[in-house]
């Protein structure tokens, strides 16, 4: 694999990065100062509409289907440009959960499902959601699912609880996981359904408070009941059954794009954490960066932030040259590796700017609200170290 960076991606990335100083961070303290999501959208549409023009919309769907075209890898090193702030994604329609959903309905959607639901979703003109966790099970364990889907006639009744569905507010349709084989092997009982959110009995409860902040619109993770909610079976996503697997296939990208977005969010915090050490004074003369405490926190963040670069970018190439389940073990260990490493460069961050870094007179606090959560969803990491050892072990006649 060539580490370098490939010469078309050159300009671009640096057309992004200038677009980001200039047109997404101001967004930020907007944003804080106006306390919400919506209070923005209109900004954010402009900014929005800026990105078409320059042709760099969905980077990660094909020219054909009305993205910019770029590969995995490619987008993987626009990703981490993009994670420098937390509206980069959703500004360049790249944000989860729509990028997985754009995703899958490329992959396994009918041309009656990507008509109606992906082109629109591509276009910017609507969200989306994914409805898989519930409150009553294990979020690690997917296979166990307490809503299901019972066909009658040509349609399916959905009935369920689920929560931190993220965007779910202002979505116009849901992506749902629901048992619809209850006999079947675990790994074969759900199908996944696509809801519209303004169906009968589709019921948003909440938008759950994280770390004191509800959210709102696409920033908002949702509590949602579906209480007989009827939809064609013309809805389903593929395959009867098939739902764990085309949840596999999209995780695995997904998490190139997330572990991309955290190495942007280091080097964000990374920044910001030097800049401050190099000006905060000590004493007359003797700044921050003096002390061998910070040196040490700077050293360490620079090595782990290039390690976490490097792997998942190998992982990326990985999966291009062999499939998901092929690199499926570098996918589990990029992702409790780079979410651990974003967690120690923001929190050394916050801890160099002292009482400043819990304020939101800087953007640290705000990663850290939004991005604690990064060694829980999409599997805790516990359980990635658990799956990569057991893989690792069984090649040394261990069966655990």
């Amino acid at each position: 694999m060539d580490f370098g960076i490939p010469e078309r991606m050159q300009p671009v990335l640096e057309q992004i990065r200038l677009f980001m100083k200039e047109e997404v961070f101001p967004l930020e303290r907007l944003r804080t100062e106006r306390h919400t999501f919506t209070a923005i959208l209109p900004e954010l549409r402009a900014a929005r509409e800026k990105v078409k023009r320059m042709g760099l919309w969905a980077p990660q769907i094909s020219r054909e289907h009305g993205g910019s075209g770029f590969s995995l890898v490619e987008h993987a090193l626009i990703s981490e440009q993009l994670g420098h702030s937390l509206l980069g994604h959703y500004i360049f329609n790249c944000q989860a959960p729509d990028a997985g959903n754009m995703e899958i309905l490329l992959q396994f959607g009918s041309d009656e499902q990507k008509k109606r639901w992906l082109d629109p979703l591509i276009r910017g003109e609507t969200r989306s959601c994914f409805s898989m966790t519930e409150p009553e099970f294990a979020g690690s364990n997917p296979t166990r699912l307490g809503t299901t889907a019972v066909k009658d006639g040509d349609d399916y009744v959905i009935n369920g609880h689920k929560w931190f569905t993220t965007g779910a507010a202002g979505a116009s349709f849901a992506v749902v996981m629901a048992v619809t084989n209850p006999d079947a092997d675990p790994h074969a009982r759900a199908s996944q359904i696509l809801v519209p959110t303004d169906a009968r009995g589709f019921k948003l409860v909440r938008n759950v408070s994280v770390m004191g902040h509800a959210g709102d619109d696409y920033d908002s993770h949702a509590e949602i009941l579906y209480e007989n909610v009827r939809v064609p079976q013309s809805n389903r996503l593929g395959a009867e059954g098939a739902g764990f697997a085309i949840a596999q296939e999209r995780l695995g990208p997904g998490r190139i794009h997330h572990c991309m977005r955290w190495i942007g969010i280091c080097e964000r915090s990374f920044d910001l954490m030097c800049s401050y050490a190099a000006r905060r004074e000590l004493a007359p003369g003797k700044v921050l960066g003096t002390k061998q405490t910070i040196q040490n926190w700077i050293a360490e963040s620079r090595a782990e932030i290039d390690a976490s670069r490097l792997m998942v970018l190998n992982a990326a190439w990985r999966i291009e040259q062999s499939g998901v389940y092929e690199a499926r073990e570098s996918i589990s260990v990029i992702k409790f590796y780079v979410a651990d490493i974003l967690q120690k460069v923001i929190d050394r961050a916050i801890q160099v700017h002292g009482a400043l870094g819990l304020t939101d007179d800087t953007v640290l606090s705000y990663f850290f609200r939004g991005e604690r959560a990064a060694r829980i969803y999409d599997g805790p990491d516990e359980v990635h170290k658990s799956v990569v050892a057991k893989r690792i072990l069984k090649g040394y006649g261990v069966h655990a």
